[in-house]
C-alpha cells in the first residue's frame, strides 16, 4: 500500500494539482485584497458610504441599531446586507478574473498566418506567392 501511495503522489498530475491549489489560494488572496482594499472603498464612496454589512431585518422582539448589537443580544436576524455585499464582491472578483484571463488570452494570440496551401500539391507557400515552388503551378 505504501508503494502504491508513493506512485500516486509521484505522478505528475498530482503535483501539478497541488501547485495549482497553492497558487490558486495565493491568487484568491491577492484578488480578494484588491476587491476589499481598492474596489469596495471606491464603491462605498460612490454609494454615499452605505455600509451593506449593517443592513438586516430583525426577526425578534427587540430594537437594535446595528447588526453587532443584534448578534450580541442573540436576536434572530435576516442579514440581507451581508448577502448584497457578498454578491457585489463576487461580481467584482469575477470581473477582475475575467479581465486577467482576457489579457492572458490576448497575449497568447496565435501568430499571424504567413503561408497558404497550394491548391494542387498541398505545399505551404508564402501568402504573396503567385507560383508554387514545389509544383510550379500558378496560384491565385
Amino acid at each position: 500500500m505504501l508503494t502504491e501511495f508513493r506512485a500516486f503522489i509521484a505522478r505528475g498530475n498530482v503535483l501539478d494539482l497541488a501547485v495549482a491549489v497553492v497558487i490558486g489560494a495565493a491568487f484568491a488572496r491577492v484578488v480578494g485584497s484588491f476587491v476589499d482594499d481598492v474596489i469596495m472603498p471606491v464603491l462605498g464612496l460612490v454609494t454615499g458610504g452605505v455600509d451593506f454589512s449593517n443592513l438586516f431585518i430583525n426577526l425578534s422582539d427587540g430594537n437594535y441599531a446595528t447588526l453587532a448589537e443584534a448578534r450580541e443580544a442573540g436576536a434572530a436576524t435576516l442579514n440581507y446586507g451581508l448577502l448584497i455585499a457578498a454578491l457585489i464582491q463576487f461580481l467584482l472578483v469575477a470581473f477582475v478574473i475575467f479581465l486577467i484571463v482576457r489579457r492572458y488570452n490576448r497575449m497568447r494570440a496565435p501568430a499571424a498566418v504567413t503561408t497558404k496551401e497550394c491548391q494542387y500539391c498541398r505545399t505551404a507557400i508564402p501568402l504573396t506567392a503567385t507560383r508554387c515552388p514545389a509544383c510550379t503551378s500558378e496560384v491565385g
